[in-house]
């Protein structure tokens, strides 16, 4: 069976990533490439009789693009073997975007072009004729929608043949780069030739949502609203299945494990039940409220939506020396902050780049958000949570901006300005949010098992050494831990074995909840009640709080290091400690006073 590589290459906002999802499934991975520093997504699909390895390079406009996004993309196709370049574009835009095909054709690589989103030009009465167009540019067109999957079937039969005729990697010609002075009057041509476009569109339903969701006065407003909306639901959808799934937790512990366990010495047994299963299985049983936060995510993101919230934003963000993707990486900060830091790549500006990257950490990510779920159901009433967990999500915001403005120094100068497409909108189908909350419901595990396995061996381990001492009590590790930090900790209302969570949550905060099962010696089931007996609201609140702005994980400061250098890595470390600290000491003394 023959092995061959394909590049996908397409701007951004095109589909390209709905059509990499359905051409490969499940089966992508992140990879390192030689010569580039950046990971790019690949997977491999069988076509006909040969493995093909397709790499989804990131969105770029044009092959003369200065963001590094465009730089990773433009170095691949420059540096990388490949049998050829499946190319996605926009149907409703190639006046726009067939100019980066022209430029591609230059490059001497076969071309395969997918017109995507096919449906919605044929609803706006955009006709093109693909014959044609296939004509003019001497390579393979097809018409398709990577959403509904329409032509994606006829679109691998079609990438079979072509491969066939391309079958060793080709390389680009030495002119691939060089500036075309016909290319704009080539394009004109190329269009006029291929695609009809009627005089007038027909007003459509995103423009007359978008008179209300872009209103002046009304949109952020609006946009709030949504995201207490979407807390209402994770709470409303994911709490009564939390509550299952720790009921069930609990009884195969009572009922399997531990008479399964008990001719086991005791700190074997206390090992295994008290510390590996209460702490992970505590963890697990927030997997269905992540779950559904990310299929309420998927929905706002896929819809078209967060476009709409970096306009709004954008002449905000412009005082603090940023503009309004910055917002929406703030947005993606949501899932994981690493990710939403590597996305900085779209920035041409260092500064502006290094400044988003500093502020992407107060994000509310799903980590965090698993810390605060917990807590908001422990202590608060189920009417107040909700409210008490957008609290965080609008402080993150708040935080975000505060330290943008602080630190906006060079950043400020460095400004361009934003040019971002507003995509139509678009419901999601139900394939793509199942596949997409999977994926990151599967990442989120993939990603924190490690850290909690690991997280809350090493707990159980500081709150029983010495065996012989009282579990968790002031003669173990925990415990002599927890007395040196309680100075620092006790302005905050922050009790000295919550500091010990805390201490591993520099870790990974994914390991606070599963170090205090093992902490308090509570199970899925208890822990939320032990919780709420030994702390009041204040106390809850300051923790999360503290929780939300100190530092961020190790992995995102690794990121922050590799993408930005040194300095900034050690300015987010001492940033955040510091207002964190003093944010909860704020909160704790002025609300435990009312």
């Amino acid at each position: 069976m023959s092995k061959k590589r394909l590049a996908l290459v397409g701007m951004p906002n095109t589909g390209k990533s709905t059509l990499f999802n359905r051409l490969t499934g499940a089966g992508a991975h992140v990879g390192n490439w030689p010569g580039i520093t950046v990971e790019l997504l690949s997977a491999r699909l069988l076509l006909g009789d040969s493995m093909v390895e397709l790499v989804d390079l990131p969105g770029l406009h044009n092959l003369h693009g200065f963001s590094e996004d465009e730089k990773v993309a433009r170095h691949f196709i420059e540096t990388q073997p490949v049998n050829g370049l499946l190319v996605v574009l926009n149907a409703n835009q190639l006046d726009r975007q067939l100019g980066l095909v022209l430029q591609l054709k230059d490059i001497g690589l076969p071309l395969f072009l997918a017109l995507n989103m096919a449906d919605e030009a044929a609803a706006r009465g955009i006709k093109v004729d693909a014959a044609r167009l296939s004509e003019e540019l001497d390579m393979p067109v097809h018409m398709i929608s990577a959403k509904h999957g329409q032509g994606i079937a006829q679109l691998r039969t079609e990438l079979t043949a072509w491969l066939r005729q391309h079958p060793a990697p080709i390389a680009v010609r030495s002119a691939a780069l060089e500036h075309d002075d016909q290319l704009e009057i080539r394009l004109e041509d190329l269009v006029h030739n291929t695609v009809h476009v009627p005089r007038e569109l027909p007003e459509t339903l995103t423009d007359r949502i978008d008179r209300h969701l872009l209103h002046p006065w009304l949109g952020i407003p609006l946009f709030f609203l949504l995201v207490l909306t979407v807390f209402q639901l994770v709470y409303g959808i994911g709490k009564p299945m939390q509550d299952g799934l720790a009921w069930g937790l609990g009884a195969l512990k009572s009922a399997w494990l531990a008479p399964a366990l008990a001719s086991l010495p005791a700190w074997a047994s206390s090992f295994l039940l008290d510390g590996l299963y209460d702490g992970i299985g505590t963890v697990l049983t927030f997997l269905p409220i992540i779950v559904v936060f990310f299929l309420a995510m998927a929905v706002v993101e896929d819809s078209g939506y967060l476009t709409r919230a970096a306009f709004l934003v954008d002449s905000l963000m412009a005082r603090m020396g940023l503009d309004g993707r910055a917002f929406v990486l703030q947005l993606m900060g949501f899932g994981c902050n690493v990710p939403a830091m590597l996305g900085t790549r779209v920035m041409r500006s260092r500064p502006q780049r290094i400044l988003t990257m500093i502020t992407i950490p107060f994000s509310l990510c799903s980590a965090r958000l698993q810390v605060f779920l917990f807590f908001t159901s422990a202590v608060f009433t189920p009417a107040a949570a909700p409210w008490a967990l957008f609290s965080l999500y609008v402080l993150s915001f708040l935080i975000a901006f505060l330290t943008a403005f602080i630190w906006r120094g060079p950043a400020q100068h460095a400004r361009e300005p934003m040019v971002m497409e507003m995509p139509p909108y678009r419901l999601p189908t139900l394939a793509f949010l199942v596949r997409q909350s999977w994926r990151d419901a599967t990442h989120f595990l993939r990603q924190a098992g490690g850290f909690i396995v690991l997280g809350v061996a090493l707990v159980w381990f500081l709150t029983h050494f010495p065996l012989d001492a009282v579990p968790a009590g002031p003669d173990t590790l925990a415990g002599i831990a927890a007395h040196w930090v309680e100075p620092l900790f006790s302005p905050l209302g922050i009790e000295s074995l919550l500091s010990v969570a805390l201490l591993f949550g520099f870790v990974a905060k994914e390991v606070v909840i599963g170090s205090l099962a093992v902490i308090y010696g509570a199970g899925p089931t208890e822990l939320s009640g032990v919780l709420a007996q030994r702390l009041d609201w204040v106390q809850a609140y300051s923790f999360m709080l503290f929780t939300l702005i100190y530092t961020p994980c190790l992995s995102a400061l690794a990121t922050l290091r590799r993408e930005g250098g040194v300095g900034p890595m050690l300015l987010s470390m001492a940033w955040s400690l510091a207002l964190a600290w003093t944010a909860s000491f704020a909160f704790y003394q002025i609300a435990s006073r009312w």
